[in-house]
């Protein structure tokens, strides 16, 4: 069957031309095509295999195109890739790989089309398009990609133990396109991958986090960490997620399954936010409850600070997985930090002092902390569930209020240690701490407003109260 009306673009003709003006084959292949019979739109990453030289391929169709746009080259990998409009498009030159044991860069050779795509990671990725101007738009599908995408499966061209001792990577994106597609890993593919699990470990943690990204940005992540979980691979990537799985009882009385309330919590937020790092958050809310995990006679399970054990857990997991140490992680740190706070809230009566700390304390990301914590519901008592959405409600109404009123979100004290030690005629010293500190609190506490006046006001009354004296004439003029 011929597909050239999926073709339109006249980019694909302008390949084909120049392929066949250099005498060789040319297909798009890969993510486009699959994206194609998926009825995904049109997708803007182009992966054009040539039977030959892939960059001097390349060059000649930079050469026919306006603009004449830049060719960048990878000479090691035998790739070209160039960027047209919205489109970006690589070009390589079919070839075979073998690998070593040791390694995922494999011995590359020229190969057939044929080759290639045995190659290729599923069979889903492995259909081609012709581009030549005799068979333009003829389908290449040698195994059956097109069936698999019928009956939502993935399926590797080769024997997967082959595949994935190969690329160990393939493992994560098998997982990763189970879970953005909601398709189903073929059981002997399913397999292979927890019996090559250790193989992971040749991975580079960079590759390895962009999986662990892809999957958390899907519209349901939970599958794909609950296939991490089933494969055993997840003990070896983020062991302190693992280790959160289990259901302990002691006398009666049992703990839920930390880990499967996690899950739940990551989709539930998923339906809310595509903020990477609030769903990083909300994976990892509760790692600090393994290590804290205590029983007591008489109070039962308890997990005391674990949001602050979370939070420095959170440092040392994104360092060993090579990710961001800048605010990307301090955000995730401060929700972590910060996971219970609006849960006491809504518990308690809600005072103006407690969300005037709560504000204060979280900054630019209180909304994002109240979507997490909102996300944190996971009783499928509908009494419960239904009274506890009620009192979120009543805090956020609670915050905007405080907020227009008070201004505390990233308020500083009114007065500035500068104007501290003028008054007093102070050098730097902790009386200066003492002060600003005391402002702070009682703006937070309500008990001055937040504005310049009341503040001097009340530096006065407490630099009197610590024995200091004034020496500036504004401050006898006050």
């Amino acid at each position: 069957m011929n597909h050239k009306h999926i073709l339109q673009h006249t980019i694909f003709k302008t390949i084909g031309a120049c392929a066949d003006e250099l005498d060789m084959e040319a297909y798009v292949i890969g993510g486009f095509v699959r994206d194609y019979f998926l009825k995904r739109g049109d997708s803007k990453d182009i992966d054009v295999v040539a039977i030959g030289s892939g960059i001097s391929l390349a060059q000649k169709v930079a050469s026919k195109l306006e603009g004449i746009p830049e060719v960048t080259i990878f000479k090691n990998f035998g790739t070209a890739m160039l960027k047209y409009k919205n489109l970006e498009l690589e070009f390589v030159g079919a070839r075979k790989e073998s690998y070593t044991r040791d390694s995922r860069n494999p011995i590359v050779e020229d190969g057939t089309l044929e080759d290639d795509q045995n190659r290729r990671d599923f069979t889903i990725n492995a259909m081609a398009f012709s581009l030549n101007k005799s068979k333009f738009g003829d389908l290449l599908d040698p195994f059956n990609g097109v069936k698999d995408l019928e009956k939502q499966i993935i399926r590797t061209p080769l024997k997967p133990e082959i595949t994935y001792s190969d690329d160990p990577l393939r493992m994560m994106r098998a997982i990763r396109f189970a879970t953005q597609l909601n398709f189903t890993i073929e059981s002997e593919s399913l397999d292979a991958i927890s019996k090559n699990r250790e193989r992971i470990k040749i991975i580079s943690k960079e590759r390895v986090v962009d999986e662990l990204h892809k999957i958390l940005l899907a519209e349901k992540p939970s599958k794909g960490f609950s296939l991490l979980n089933k494969t055993g691979l997840l003990p070896l990537i983020l062991p302190e997620l693992n280790a959160l799985q289990g259901i302990e009882e002691i006398e009666g009385q049992r703990h839920k399954d930390n880990f499967w309330h996690t899950l739940e919590v990551v989709d539930n937020i998923s339906k809310t936010t595509n903020n990477l790092w609030l769903r990083w958050a909300a994976l990892l809310h509760d790692i600090g409850k393994a290590p804290t995990k205590k029983f007591h006679k008489k109070i039962g399970w308890t997990f005391h600070a674990h949001e602050f054990v979370g939070s420095k857990m959170v440092y040392k997991l994104f360092k060993r997985l090579r990710m961001p140490l800048n605010d990307k992680m301090k955000f995730v740190q401060k929700m972590v930090l910060m996971s219970s706070r609006p849960v006491i809230l809504s518990e308690e009566h809600v005072t103006d002092s407690a969300v005037r700390r709560l504000v204060f304390d979280a900054g630019d990301y209180v909304d994002d902390l109240m979507t997490l914590c909102e996300a944190d519901i996971t009783t499928k008592n509908t009494r419960k569930l239904k009274k506890y959405k009620n009192n979120f409600k009543i805090v956020r109404e609670k915050i905007v209020e405080v907020e227009e009123r008070d201004k505390i979100r990233n308020f500083q004290p009114p007065v500035t240690g500068e104007e501290i030690m003028q008054t007093f005629g102070l050098k730097p010293s902790r009386e200066i701490g003492i002060l600003k500190d005391a402002i702070k609190e009682a703006i937070l506490e309500g008990e001055i407003a937040n504005e310049y006046s009341a503040a001097f006001k009340f530096m006065l009354k407490k630099g009197k109260e610590l024995g200091l004296s004034v020496k500036s004439n504004k401050a006898s003029k006050s």
